[in-house]
């Protein structure tokens, strides 16, 4: 019992070591970036064999200055906390469905139109239904669970009857989600009354989460805390999660023992369903009140990144929210500062993504030695 509790912890331990690897890696490549985009800086290379030290001073004061300016836009004060925290919520709930989903051995790149759906589910309740404050805020927010949880979960239903791919029928979903609303935001029901760009009215105050501190911090983010405890719960000690977790590493063997494959399919793409339906409602009843056609961003996108980051754990992929907040909110900053493009932090992000797909690459670099294998290969999903 000691034995499997060391190992894995260790192996927790490994994952995450990993994990900031990839993303220190992913700063020197930034770094790279931004001293190759600098003319001035460039320029002083031109001359390096002459006088080296006048190019890596400047490359340091250039790469120094856009990366304060990120941390500051992230974290400096409580104003800038609150920015990454409003950004990292919606990308907690998303990704942690994202992540559900890659534990039972599943791609759900679907995440992006589970949010809309949500979003729509939720805001519509919002700016037409009168309830009092605090139970419109429920029925808005369970509104949204559920118009998320259905989209999700025809993916599992189709996957579990038919066998058909969840990678497609998600993809395809993303795009019928996004013209859906599109077009709801032309009818009278969706509609601002008096406009005719695609707009909703606003929610009203009573189905709003309420600020935190004084801020716009809003309460979705312990909303958010709360999803990852209780998909923690269902992983860790819940017999449904054991269930999970053992599709996820092999189906076949699953339904050899019993288990009802397709089923838990269902489940799962029901659950992470919602949790992206959750995101959505935390975007239109907390952060951005209309509907429009931009309510998700890129959020159900960014939401797979979530999720690789944080290794398809709970915990994992709250921090890795709170990394990338950090990114999209220190990014306007940095761009304000240093006069450095807002486009560099997606490249960050997505150096991050090629790192943590490469771990030979990052272990490599590192010199992390391999972790040996302690059990049955796992083909799919993330059961450590």
């Amino acid at each position: 019992m000691r034995l499997a509790e060391h190992v894995r912890r260790m192996s927790w331990l490994y994952e995450v070591t990993i994990s900031a690897a990839a993303v220190v890696l992913a700063l020197v490549a930034g770094a790279v970036l931004i001293i190759v985009s600098n003319p001035a800086v460039v320029a002083r290379w031109g001359y390096f064999f002459d006088y080296p030290p006048d190019a890596l001073a400047a490359s340091w004061t250039v790469v120094s200055d856009a990366y304060a300016a990120l941390f500051l836009g992230a974290f400096g004060g409580l104003r800038a906390l609150s920015n990454t925290l409003i950004h990292a919520t919606p990308l907690i709930c998303a990704g942690l469905g994202v992540s559900l989903a890659f534990r039972a051995g599943l791609f759900n790149i679907g995440a992006q139109g589970q949010l809309i759906v949500g979003a729509m589910a939720a805001g519509w309740v919002g700016f037409t239904v009168q309830l009092p404050p605090v139970l419109h805020l429920v029925v808005a927010v369970v509104a949204g669970l559920l118009g998320g949880a259905v989209w999700g979960g025809v993916v599992g239903l189709l996957k579990a009857r038919t066998g058909a791919h969840e990678v497609i029928l998600t993809i395809m979903l993303n795009y019928v989600a996004l013209h859906l609303l599109q077009w709801s935001l032309t009818t009278e029901a969706f509609q601002r009354p008096g406009r005719d760009d695609p707009i909703s009215p606003e929610v009203h105050p009573s189905a709003q989460f309420p600020h935190l501190f004084d801020t716009r911090l809003h309460m979705g983010f312990l909303v958010a805390l709360a999803a990852a405890v209780a998909v923690w719960w269902l992983l860790a000690r819940s017999t449904a999660g054991f269930e999970l977790r053992t599709v996820g590493a092999n189906p076949h063997a699953a339904r050899t023992a019993g288990m009802n494959v397709g089923r838990v399919y269902t489940f799962v793409m029901l659950l992470a369903g919602a949790l992206a339906g959750l995101a959505g409602t935390q975007q239109v009843l907390g952060t951005t009140y209309p509907l429009t056609d931009g309510i998700a961003g890129t959020i159900g996108f960014d939401a797979i990144t979530v999720a690789l980051l944080g290794r398809g754990s709970p915990l994992g992929t709250v921090a890795a929210g709170l990394v990338f907040g950090a990114l999209t909110a220190g990014g306007l900053q940095m761009q304000i500062t240093t006069q450095t493009p807002l486009t560099l932090t997606t490249v960050l992000q997505a150096t991050i993504v090629l790192f943590i797909a490469a771990p030979a690459l990052v272990r490599a670099v590192f010199r992390i030695r391999a972790r040996r294998a302690t059990g049955p290969v796992q083909a799919l999903g993330w059961n450590a």
